[in-house]
């Protein structure tokens, strides 16, 4: 004889069986402080910290290098006495700036860095980049997720950590001729058959400094070099497959100093359009979106803030940018930088430029 369960418990399975995906836990990204760094981004410390955020990713190029600064070397135009600064105490003091007046601000937050082109800019050098932010390479966390992998070497600027078991975070090093280079892709390689392999890893988070190419960055990505082109879509090809697979893909960058979500939707990569966004709106000078940003993307400009992602129970992540005003910079500031140098750097650090788009961003990779 057939038994059927009662009405109201078929309704109360259905019910939870359609359940939207709850809210579990947050994290913060941004990238590109250089410029106006000190100033905005102890307010984005703030706003990270408020927003209950496991974690702050930055995306790289702390510091200009090739030129002073403004919050370092402050406009002539604002007349304030600060003292003078040559350019051998600029790049001795460059990054140990960015650490007390950037990153401190996180408190104990965990902080993750990835290395930027102007990280790259001589005088700096890879081995530089290391030895000044051993303790963020080379964390707890990312030695003991090393270990994990049996990953017997030491410390680079490339990366990954798995949260909660589930998600997995990499962060990739284009800081050089626009590329991946050949012992990164191989690592990489490995790291997502591993992921194809491990069930339990629901999402992969991919962020690196340049978008990959044909992105809506236009020229301002991975589209600058042939090498650029070559591994950027090969590691955008490897991701596709992995999301094939029914494994959840997300791709963050920054280097365009502006916000932009669906960046991956352009005629290079047709129907293999993977989630992405730029935010490069952490104190950068800030740059003229590209024109014809069409087809559901948004994007703005003369902002700063960071995108503040919310992992779901199901693995899926929902980005929301959060700006961050001028009372948010003048609080943060106050007592600390002049209100002028503040109004600055909210108003006037902005680049009036309009990118040109190139044959990477129209051309098929098929």
């Amino acid at each position: 004889m057939r038994r059927f369960l009662p009405a109201f418990f078929v309704l109360c399975f259905a019910g939870v069986a359609q359940s939207p995906p709850a809210p579990v836990w947050k994290f913060a990204i941004s990238g590109d402080s250089r410029n106006c760094g000190d100033v905005v981004m102890p307010a984005i410390a703030s706003a990270v910290l408020a927003s209950g955020a496991n974690f702050y990713w930055h995306l790289g190029d702390f510091r200009a290098i090739y030129d002073f600064d403004e919050d370092m070397v402050p406009p002539a135009s604002l007349h304030l006495n600060t003292p003078h600064l040559n350019i051998i105490s600029y790049l001795k003091g460059a990054w140990p700036n960015f650490i007390e007046h950037q990153l401190r601000p996180f408190g104990s937050l965990e902080v993750f860095l990835g290395i930027g082109n102007h990280e790259m800019i001589f005088p700096q050098t890879r081995e530089a980049y290391l030895a000044q932010f051993e303790s963020y390479l080379n964390s707890a966390r990312l030695r003991d997720q090393r270990q994990h992998d049996h990953d017997t070497g030491s410390f680079r600027t490339y990366y990954h950590w798995v949260m909660n078991g589930a998600i997995d975070f990499i962060s990739l090093d284009n800081a050089s001729g626009n590329a991946f280079d050949k012992a990164q892709m191989e690592w990489f390689r490995a790291r997502i058959a591993e992921d194809r392999q491990n069930s339990a890893i629901t999402t992969i988070v991919f962020g690196a400094h340049e978008a990959l190419p044909g992105s809506k960055g236009m020229s301002h990505s991975m589209c600058d070099s042939p090498a650029g082109i070559e591994s950027g879509r090969e590691a955008h090809n490897l991701l596709w497959d992995l999301h094939q697979t029914g494994k959840k893909v997300y791709l963050l960058a920054s280097h365009s100093h502006f916000v932009m979500d669906d960046v991956y939707r352009t005629p290079y990569w047709g129907d293999r359009v993977l989630p992405g966004w730029i935010v490069g709106t952490a104190g950068a000078v800030r740059y003229r979106l590209p024109p014809g940003v069409t087809g559901g993307t948004i994007g703005r400009t003369d902002v700063y803030g960071f995108l503040l992602g919310t992992v779901m129970s199901d693995g899926s992540i929902q980005f929301e940018f959060k700006e961050i005003t001028l009372d948010e910079l003048r609080r943060a500031n106050a007592g600390k930088t002049p209100d002028s140098l503040v109004h600055w750097c909210y108003e006037e650090n902005k680049d009036q430029t309009i990118p040109a788009p190139v044959a990477c961003a129209i051309n098929t990779p098929r």
